[in-house]
């Protein structure tokens, strides 16, 4: 798992290198060419250039903050048998007998559909910090949802099942 920060960190400054480059250079070239077009109130393609250069500005400075956060991650602060960042947990869920899997990941990279959330969701601020055999009630909007942690594969490879390493 701490493999995968790097190649998520590696992917980050290849699409912030990209679009510092369609910034820089494609986006000026595209707003000039739109301009050389004339009146500028009724010009699409200058329309088109100037919302695309903003939203390149903003993803540009969203990616900027994931790298400096996750190059400010020191993996070994992270617990080696608690529920942290980069845990996978299989949670038994008490009240409908079923198991669920989350992996807990930084929150640009959420997907819940696949099991991947940040530890600021409601499940993730209850759960961080809990070992193997603990239950736990998380409070969610559609009410309350008691777990009991079956199995911990932490970002470091330790692997906790029934309370052993």
């Amino acid at each position: 798992m701490a493999d995968d920060i790097e190649v998520n960190k590696q992917k980050i400054r290849d699409e912030l290198e990209q679009l510092k480059y369609e910034f820089k250079v494609e986006l000026p070239k595209r707003i000039a060419e739109a301009r050389a077009y004339g009146d500028l109130k009724e010009n699409a393609e200058y329309d088109a250039a100037k919302e695309r250069q903003a939203f390149v500005k903003a993803l540009i400075a969203r990616l900027s903050n994931q790298l400096s956060q996750l190059n400010n991650l020191n993996v070994a602060d992270i617990p080696h048998d608690k529920i942290a960042f980069g845990s996978t947990v299989m949670l038994r869920d008490l009240d409908a007998d079923e198991q669920v899997e989350f992996t807990f990941v930084h929150a640009n990279e959420v997907k819940p559909s696949e099991g991947k959330i940040s530890l600021s969701s409601p499940v993730g601020m209850a759960l961080q910090n809990r070992s193997v055999g603990e239950e736990v009630t998380v409070t969610i909007p559609a009410g309350s949802r008691r777990y009991m942690v079956e199995r911990l594969i932490t970002i470091h490879g330790d692997v906790f099942e029934n309370g052993e390493a």
